[in-house]
This record gives C-alpha cells, structure tokens and sequence, in this order.
C-alpha cells in the first residue's frame, strides 16, 4: 500500500534542501556567501593544472578551494595550510582531524626553514607494557580501537604555531570548517563508501551516536551536517588552542575516555604543547632535498635511500624495470631496518640522525650490494651505529615563494573509531605506533625495539614525510602522501621518477608504486604495476604481492617559468585548486 507524505513533511523537506542548496548565499555563511565560486552542494575535482601565481593539492576539492581563496585573500602559504586543515578535518573524517597530530614543514621565501611537531604524545598514565597481557602478549585490538588506543592530539597546538607565520586571523581561517560542519556539504562515492564500511565500529567504539552514524546507507549526493563539530570549532574560533585543549571539549574527550578504558586527562589535554624540530637537509643529483626530522622517520629513510642509489645511472636502468627496482628495494631494506633499531622520539631516545644520514653510512650499507642480486632480511640487519597508512597530505605554495608542504594524521581511517560525544570529531589510534612489544610488528607490518617503547609523554615513531626540494637555492617542490609505512618509500620513488627519469610532477605521482620494509621480506606491488617487471624479480628470487593503492600523494612544483603546477593523485579525490 502506498503511504502518502503529509504536506507539512513535504513542506519541511522542500525547505531543507532549499537551505542545503542556497544557503551559502542567502543566510548566514560569512565565507561561501563571499566565494560563490566554492558551492559545498556541487564541486568538481580538479587533477592537475598551472596556476600563476599560488596553488594547493589536498585530499578534497572543498579544502583546496578553501585554501587557494585564503591566499587570494591576502594570506600566505600558511594561512591557506590551516584553512586545508581545519577544512580536511571537517570533509575528510578519514584522515583529516583535529583528534589526531602531525608533522608541518616548511621553506619561506627568505630561504628559513620551520619544522613543527604536533604530533601525539603518550599519557600520562602510558607505561611500557600497557598493551600487554599477564602472559606478555598484545591484547588484541587495545592498542588500535576505542580511547585506550588514542594519544594526546596536537592538530590544533600545531595549526596555531603555524599561526605565528600567517597573515589573517585565526578567526577567519577556521570559519570555512565551521560552515562546512554546520551547513553541510555534499559526499563523494568514497566518502559515503568509508562511513558505511565504518558504522558497526563507529557504533561499537563510541559511547553514543553521531553525525557519521544513520541507520541508511550514505550514498553519494548526500548531505553531511556534523553540528557537534561545528559547536567544537567555534569554541576554538572563540578562545583559541584553550577552546580544544580545555573547557567543554576537553571534558567532552576525558568523559569518551571512560567508555573504552582511555588514559587521557584533563591535564593531559591542558600540557600538550607543540616542538619545533630542525629539519633535515641533503643535496641528490642537483637538487636541495628538505625532510623532517625524528620522531618522523621519514626524513632519514628519504635521506639514506637516495644517498645509497645516488651513485647509480638511475636513467639508464629504466622506469619500473627489475633492475631498477632491484636497487631501490636493497636501499629500501636497508634504510627501514635501521629504522627499527636506531629510530624514536629523540627527546627519550638519542637517534644517530648525523650518522645515519652521512654520505660515508650510505656507502657502508650498499657495500655488499651486488647488482642484479636479491638481498635478505635474514642477513640485511641494522647497522653498526657508534655516535655519542590513515593519514593525509597537503602541499601549498604561495605567490611569494613560501612552500608548505603539511602530513597529519589519525593513524589508521577514521583512527580508532571512537567519536567524542558532544564534540563530534574522530580520536587517533597512534599509540599503535609505538613498539608495544619490541619484535612485535605494528598493524602496519613495521617491527620496532627499545628506540620506540612506550613512555609517559614521549611521541610514537611515525612514518610522515612531508618535503620540499629547492633547485638552485629556488622553490621548486612540495610533496608528500598518507600510506602508513610505505609513505617514505612513496616519496622516495616519486622524487627518483621526476629527478633521474624526468617525469613530470603528475606522472610520478600517479605511477605504479612498490614497497619493501625490511620485515616481511616481500615486495608489496600495486596492482597495476608491470607484471614483466614482477616476473623478472622473481626469477631474481624476490618473493612478490600484489596489493591495492599505496597512498594519495599531493604535490606542487614550480617551472621553469613561475608557474605553479599542482597536482592530485589518481587514486582518490584528490584536487588541486589556485589562482
């Protein structure tokens, strides 16, 4: 039998999506009210494109436009990377955040380089063997679902050191997010595959429903409205970092903690404070090379592989042949052994970055290299040292020359599932991150030993390889991508595609990509690579595995005539936006 709908339901439902449709233009939205160009109900991704003057690449064409407006505004490049932000975290519930952490690095056009952490730290009440049972074995899933799983989030401590470099007020940048919350905008087909997916454990690991959770399926064309959000946001666009880390949300993620055996407190939340670290520089084959430094690994994994393979032709072997591949899997092997030894939060662990990173240690580990040879994990460990994948990235760069190039993250999608009630954001899972046993590999395959243990405070090892490269002492690049452990060996493959076999920025963010991490002795290939190359390594004796895509990089380079190229990954919505 057919049930007819009331008028007045009619009436209120016409009037809805009369407000989701014009809203941005007839009520109260500041900023989409003075961007008609930037409709949340109706966008397009854009790939790839040259730009006179600034451009962004991000996850999501909404915080791209957003950012590229801020810069057009007047503000620079680190006014549009908090707008990115504060957007992603708001359009991107996958990996964009406020209830996670991450690394921001960059260049001003004066040449001075800027490294902030903001990446989480461990509570108070962390110890060591807090993962662990009677028996000395992991709990199953404790350490990557629910609030016990999650550390301290530096997202918003971070954004605002990077206030300090900005030109607009905090205020403004953060309206965009609180509009996007408040009034909504409309799910891509992945979006709206990523929340259904993530229902059952957004149900299970919080303590009470939320905007992401409905009985239906999200579908594509959907309207978001995360109000819980935007009252968070506007808290902070009110009393600042003191808006998150105090007062009512504070109080809203101490109370979610208690649902699932979580150990932050209040005091935790109020002493969280982000650190500036000096950023690692190398030079390869011309080019000025500009990573981060520990608790990042990335940094020093980019730094090691390309110095062990900078005295080969790279060109000469060819793109994705076994040869080439050949070689940057034993630099790979290499590098992420020592990344299991050698590798911590430097404030709990003296990391032997000088060394690991010398020219001399890049030839002492390839000294037994014997080209065309599969190497093993068995033989391949640490060296010698004596010296006293859910994540997203966004590059920017600016009409002044300042480059940003920003990798934040919750850890795993939608980190560790639990939504703060009454805040309405998503926490973090790193604590995975840490080693919760040492030899015991973490959900991203990655083993670690006594350099990442658990402490009180200390910040978990992370994978993060936000970059910048300069040529002739001029901006020439920002890059970076999420992927977990396989985020370093993605720049690395993609800087090696544009430098040694002249791709262009878009080829070699979009090419087919392979991963080795020492431990498991595999190489992981996406599932469009060669399978010419494929069979020829194993012939060689490599043991293979397909896998789907590795990650979503984003980048922004500069020509040789002032252009700014950005470009998005393939692999998912990504976009780039300018002017």
């Amino acid at each position: 039998m057919n049930k007819s709908i009331p008028s007045s339901s009619l009436f209120l439902s016409l009037a809805l999506i009369f407000v989701c449709l014009f809203s941005n233009t007839v009520f109260g939205q500041p900023f989409f009210k003075a961007h008609p160009q930037i409709n949340p109900y109706h966008y397009e991704v854009t790939k790839e494109k040259s730009f006179d003057h600034a451009a962004v690449s991000s996850a999501n064409a909404l915080a791209s436009m957003v950012g590229a407006a801020m810069m057009q505004e007047g503000g620079n490049a680190f006014d549009a990377a908090i707008a990115v932000q504060l957007s992603l975290a708001v359009v991107f519930p996958e990996a964009g955040n406020i209830g996670g952490g991450g690394f921001m690095l960059a260049r001003k056009a004066n040449g001075e380089l800027i490294g902030i952490d903001y990446r989480e730290a461990a509570p108070s009440k962390a110890s060591r063997d807090m993962y662990l049972d009677e028996k000395g074995n992991p709990y199953p899933e404790k350490s990557t679902r629910g609030a016990a799983a999650s550390g301290i989030p530096g997202s918003i401590a971070g954004m605002f050191g990077t206030h300090a470099y900005a030109k607009l007020p905090f205020a403004k940048l953060i309206e965009p997010a609180i509009e996007l919350a408040e009034f909504g905008f409309v799910l891509s087909e992945s979006e709206a595959k990523g929340l259904n997916t993530n229902r059952n454990n957004f149900t299970k690991f919080s303590s009470a429903a939320s905007a992401l959770t409905k009985k239906e399926n999200w579908k594509a064309g959907d309207t978001l409205f995360q109000p819980e959000l935007a009252q968070t946001l506007k808290r902070i666009q009110e009393k600042g970092a003191a808006g998150f880390y105090e007062g009512p949300t504070a109080n809203y993620i101490v109370k979610e903690m208690a649902n699932s055996g979580g150990i932050i407190s209040l005091e935790d939340l109020k002493n969280y404070k982000p650190k500036f670290r000096k950023p690692l520089e190398f030079d390869y084959k011309g080019h000025h090379i500009i990573g981060f430094a520990p608790p990042s690994s990335g940094g020093i994994l980019l730094a090691q592989m390309m110095k062990m393979i900078a005295p080969y032709d790279i060109s000469k072997l060819g793109n994705n042949t076994a040869a080439e591949v050949s070689l940057m899997v034993e630099a790979q092997r290499r590098a992420y052994a020592d990344r299991a030894e050698h590798m911590g939060d430097p404030d709990y662990w003296k990391v032997p970055t000088k060394t690991l990173i010398s020219d001399a240690y890049a030839k002492q580990r390839m000294s037994d290299y014997q080209e065309g040879v599969k190497g093993s994990s068995k033989i391949t460990n640490a060296g010698q040292i004596h010296e006293s994948e859910q994540t997203t990235h966004f590059s920017v760069i600016d009409n002044e020359g300042n480059m940003v190039a920003i990798t934040t993250t919750l850890n795993d999608s939608y980190g560790n599932k639990t939504i703060v009630a009454g805040a309405g954001f998503i926490l973090n899972n790193e604590m995975d991150d840490f080693s919760i046993k040492p030899g015991v590999p973490n959900m991203y395959g990655a083993v670690g030993g006594e350099a990442n243990s658990i402490q009180a405070g200390k910040r978990m090892l992370s994978s993060m390889t936000p970059t910048l490269v300069t040529l002739n002492n001029k901006p020439y690049l920002s890059i970076g991508t999420p992927g977990g452990t396989t985020i370093p060996n993605q720049v690395y493959e993609g800087l090696v595609d544009m430098i040694d076999l002249k791709m262009s920025l878009k080829q070699s963010i979009d090419g087919p990509r392979f991963h080795h991490q020492w431990i498991p002795d595999t190489i992981m290939l996406e599932s469009d690579f060669p399978e010419a190359t494929e069979l020829a390594l194993k012939a060689m004796g490599y043991t293979t595995m397909r896998r789907g895509h590795f990650g979503r990089m984003d980048g922004v380079q500069i020509s040789a005539d002032g252009k700014r190229i950005a470009a998005g990954d393939k692999r998912g919505d990504d976009s780039v936006a300018g002017y």
